[in-house]
Formats: C-alpha cells, sequence, structure tokens
C-alpha cells in the first residue's frame, strides 16, 4: 500500500516513514500543506495520513479539497487538536478516522490497514481468491497450505492485485500503488518482479494464478474459474 505522510515535524514524519516501510508500506512525505495538497491531487494513494497544524494551510482546508475535487481515498487525521468538536469536523468533512498525537504505531497501521480494508469493501482481514490466501497485516501469500514466499515487492504488487480483483489493472497502476515517488519510470524492475511473482506462483499451486492481458494488464485468476 502506498501512503501519503502530510506533516510539517520533519523527524516525526521521517520516523512515521521509516516505522510504515518495515511493516511494508510504500511511503511519500509533504513536509508543507501546499505540496501535500499537489501530492494527493494527482497520485491515487491508497491512505493519507495529514496533519492539521500545518505552516502554510489547515488540514481541514486541505482535507475538504480533496473531497470537494472528487479525491475518495482514505484519509486519516493525526493531529495534537484533541477537542472532540476537532475530531467531529474532521470526520464531518470526510476524513476516514481521526487519531491523536502522541500515538501507538502499532495502533496506527492496524488503523491504516483497516480504513483500506472498508475503502476496498472487505471485512476480513485476510484476502482469498479461490486456493489463495493474502494476509496483510502478516504480510504473507499461501496457496492451501504451501506458504509462497516472496521478495517484499513480490508481495505489494500480490497484495495490489488481490486487492483489485477480479479487476484488470495496468502497469501504470501498479507502479502507482506499489513504488513510491523515486521510482524510475523507465525502469525494467517491474517487469521482472512480475516474472518472479508469476513463477513462484505457479511453483505453489501449479496453475498460472497471474495472467497477461495483452494491451491491459494483469489480473488474477481464480482457480475454480473455468
Amino acid at each position: 500500500m502506498r501512503v501519503l505522510i502530510i506533516e510539517d515535524d520533519r523527524q516525526l514524519a521521517k520516523e512515521m516513514k521509516t516505522g510504515l516501510e518495515r511493516q511494508g508500506f510504500t511511503v511519500d512525505i509533504a513536509n508543507t500543506g501546499l505540496e501535500g495538497e499537489e501530492k494527493a491531487s494527482i497520485t491515487d494513494y491508497d491512505a493519507v495520513l495529514l496533519d492539521l497544524n500545518l505552516p502554510d494551510r489547515d488540514g481541514l482546508d486541505i482535507l475538504a479539497f480533496l473531497r470537494n475535487s472528487g479525491r475518495n481515498m482514505p484519509v486519516l487525521i493525526v493531529s495534537a487538536r484533541e477537542a472532540v468538536k476537532e475530531r467531529a469536523a474532521g470526520l464531518d468533512l470526510g476524513a476516514d478516522d481521526y487519531i491523536v498525537k502522541p500515538f501507538d504505531f502499532i495502533e496506527l497501521t492496524s488503523r491504516i490497514r483497516a480504513v483500506v480494508r472498508r475503502f476496498y469493501g472487505r471485512t476480513s482481514p485476510r484476502i482469498t481468491i479461490g486456493g489463495l490466501s493474502v494476509n496483510p497485516a502478516a504480510r504473507t501469500a499461501v496457496w492451501e497450505n504451501v506458504d509462497i514466499p516472496l521478495s517484499v515487492k513480490e508481495f505489494d504488487i500480490l497484495l495490489y492485485l488481490a486487492e483489485c480483483y477480479p479487476k484488470v489493472v495496468s502497469s501504470e497502476e501498479i507502479i502507482e500503488h506499489t513504488y513510491n515517488e523515486e521510482f524510475d519510470l523507465f525502469s525494467s524492475v517491474l517487469r521482472v518482479h512480475i516474472s518472479n511473482l508469476r513463477k513462484k506462483l505457479q511453483a505453489a499451486s501449479g496453475q498460472n494464478l497471474l495472467v497477461t492481458v495483452k494491451g491491459k494488464g494483469y489480473h488474477l485468476w481464480k482457480n475454480s474459474e473455468k
């Protein structure tokens, strides 16, 4: 999952980025409201972590701008403002959750996963597609009773494909959701990761679970489909 942190405290933003990346998230940072607004306007983040006390813009104004412009990605307010009226205002403007600083990092990651899960219309923490089970929290993939050993990026790609199932997703969409803003769009890295992921899924299942749709992208194949 790709997350945007809009936070003017550079040290805190860096610590949040490091912690989230250790949990498998892909993270971008914006240290001003304007920068965050611009990034959230052009990239389909899986979640945005939004501080309210920014030097140039109030976070509630950024939230209102995003919602009024049709940006519907989950937004979690992470703020020192703890008054009930502040939390109510944020939620009424379209925030999906409100976390008061200082926060417990384990709770933060669980809340991110929960709002993303709701965004994709899921109630279970695991995603099951035929004999394939993907666990975002544990970052594990299993075919029936067989563990599938995946690299960090291979799992990220599989998770995004599973979240979108049965939709066909393009290379551009995979890049946008699984790599950060420093990714080289002309790199062949994605094709290598897709190839390795396909081989590992096939080795575990004996089937081609990762299908290429020429000119469109990729999708997962459910083993019960005919």
